[in-house]
């Protein structure tokens, strides 16, 4: 396959993944009454961000509340129990994931005690809300690889690329599936990060030539590095995106949201204090001295580079209230509705203009 098919393919399976996005509906003590117990059946998961089992179940629940969106008798949600305590309490939650099943005009629920697949979760709801809908299909955010791909992918210097290396009937390779689409939706923005992975019943060469003893193996091809580096931490979710997150300076959470350290350059962390404090005469020295560190940035620090000097101009000719006023616009634009790479940028920059307030 060509190029620019990959990259053709990559894209197309992003856009899809997308139309999948944020199906299942977030019940806060606000609006859980004006949701549940109406005119419609409740699916309610009661979680914790850092619950292995909530996490491993996220693809699941995501697709089973595409597949019921469309519907009118069905509301597929979830509660976040570190946000609030009280609503959970209140359900008897005590572990996680809890899932609980609300009749039509009812908040007196009853807990689901199947299994948590999106098959099984389905099937459930279906029997007991009368509907017959079929599991929506949402894209693999995994690229797969062959022989003939893996050097159109992972040997490319302009991208990072994590490799699992798995057979089909490995027990581990199957527990760690839902953990490593769950990281490789984490990283879907990032177009210079791949998740991928190959089958080595399939590609025995590969498997050969990249030392795979045992699987599932996992190994990162930097853009620098296409030898392949062995990943040898923990195969948990946080664990991987840690991992990724180090390796490509990226600063991503369990959710894929940038994090306030993303775009923030530790090494111009000095001089940014000293130009807050300057005058304004001596901010213009600062800035040189600013600029000549950013010159030395490589890769993705370049780019953040560049918002450093940028701001540091506009505080020199708007004032210092430029840096209050901009985070204050950038904060209501991200409470419109806009692209996920749109708010990509505007947390960046917003990070990178906090440090010239603090």
């Amino acid at each position: 396959m060509a190029r620019s098919q990959v990259l053709i393919a990559l894209a197309i399976t992003l856009l899809a993944v997308m139309a999948f996005a944020d199906d299942v509906v977030v019940l806060t003590p606000e609006n859980f009454d004006e949701e549940v117990g109406q005119e419609r059946y409740a699916l309610v998961e009661f979680f914790a961000p850092w619950c292995g089992h909530c996490q491993r179940l996220a693809p699941d629940y995501e697709r089973l509340a595409s597949s019921f969106k469309n519907t009118e008798t069905v509301l597929i949600a979830k509660v976040d129990c570190t946000e609030f305590e009280d609503l959970c309490t209140k359900y008897d939650v005590t572990g996680y994931p809890t899932i609980h099943w609300f009749p039509k005009g009812s908040l007196q629920s009853r807990k689901y005690e199947g299994k948590v697949t999106a098959e099984d979760l389905a099937d459930f709801v279906n029997a007991e809300a009368d509907t017959n809908l079929k599991l929506a299909f949402v894209p693999s955010h995994v690229v797969v690889l062959t022989s003939e791909t893996f050097v159109e992918v992972v040997l490319d210097e302009t991208k990072d690329v994590l490799v699992e290396f798995y057979a089909p009937w490995c027990g581990h390779c199957k527990k760690f599936a839902p953990i490593y689409e769950k990281v490789a939706s984490v990283f879907k923005l990032d177009k210079d990060i791949v998740i991928a992975n190959v089958d080595v019943d399939q590609h025995k060469d590969l498997s050969e030539k990249y030392g795979v003893k045992k699987i599932p193996t996992v190994k990162f091809f930097s853009k620098e590095n296409k030898e392949g580096e062995l990943y040898e931490g923990e195969r948990e979710t946080d664990d991987v995106i840690e991992f990724v997150n180090e390796k490509c300076g990226t600063s991503r959470d369990s959710e894929g949201q940038l994090t306030s350290e993303a775009g923030v350059i530790e090494s111009l962390e000095e001089l940014v204090k000293e130009f807050a404090t300057a005058e304004n005469d001596e901010k213009k020295k600062i800035l040189t001295k600013i600029e000549d560190e950013v010159s030395k940035l490589t890769g993705r620090a370049a780019g953040y580079g560049k918002i450093y000097v940028k701001a540091a101009k506009s505080i020199i000719k708007k004032g210092p209230s430029y840096t209050k006023n901009e985070i204050e616009r950038i904060d209501g634009m991200l409470e419109k509705s806009i692209s996920p790479e749109k708010a990509d940028e505007f947390i960046i920059k917003k990070n990178i203009l906090s440090t010239f307030s603090s």
